[in-house]
């Protein structure tokens, strides 16, 4: 047994992997899988001109590459404003002081994954790690027409949206 939510009963697991556990929840309305994720960090970094950096890789789950911008999973114990510090520093080798935009939710259907987002800017040139393909600026619309043809992820959307909506930034 794995834990318990309000109106649950215990929760069994199905599955443990390194860094997922999936559960099966009884609730009210029958079984529910539920992948339960220790948490995200991702990082919109915008240059002066107001280009935002993404990073292309291969995602297992689309099975292709993808733009997207700079992003990680949160260590066991982790903060999420350390991480996002360390993430960008690990994909892109830049050093920034990013400040708190929001947090989403990407898949509450079935998954507890949260992503705190972050913005910086930065006039430094971003460099691509051994995980990362290039890194590279883009405009607002580029980032769209990546969206459209399937090139794009759905945080890299809700962080523009987030820095669109946002009048202090």
């Amino acid at each position: 047994m794995c834990g318990q939510a309000a109106g649950v009963d215990l929760d069994s697991l199905a599955f443990q992997g390194r860094l997922l556990r999936v559960v099966l929840r009884h609730t009210s309305h029958g079984y529910r899988e539920v992948v339960q994720h220790p948490g995200a960090v991702a990082i919109l970094v915008t240059d002066g001109s107001g280009k935002i950096l993404l990073v292309r890789q291969f995602r297992e789950g689309a099975g292709r590459e993808l733009w997207e911008i700079p992003a990680g999973t949160l260590e066991s114990g982790e903060k999420p404003y350390s991480c996002a510090v360390r993430e960008l520093r690990e994909e892109t080798g830049l050093s920034l002081r990013p400040r708190f935009l929001g947090v989403i939710y990407p898949t509450p259907g079935y998954s507890t994954e949260r992503i705190f987002l972050f913005a910086a800017k930065t006039e430094d040139k971003a460099v691509a790690s051994s995980e990362i393909e290039e890194v590279r600026f883009f405009t607002k619309g580029e980032i769209l027409e990546l969206a459209r043809q399937g090139e794009g992820d759905g945080k890299t959307l809700a962080a523009l949206a987030f820095l669109l909506a946002s009048s202090a930034y």
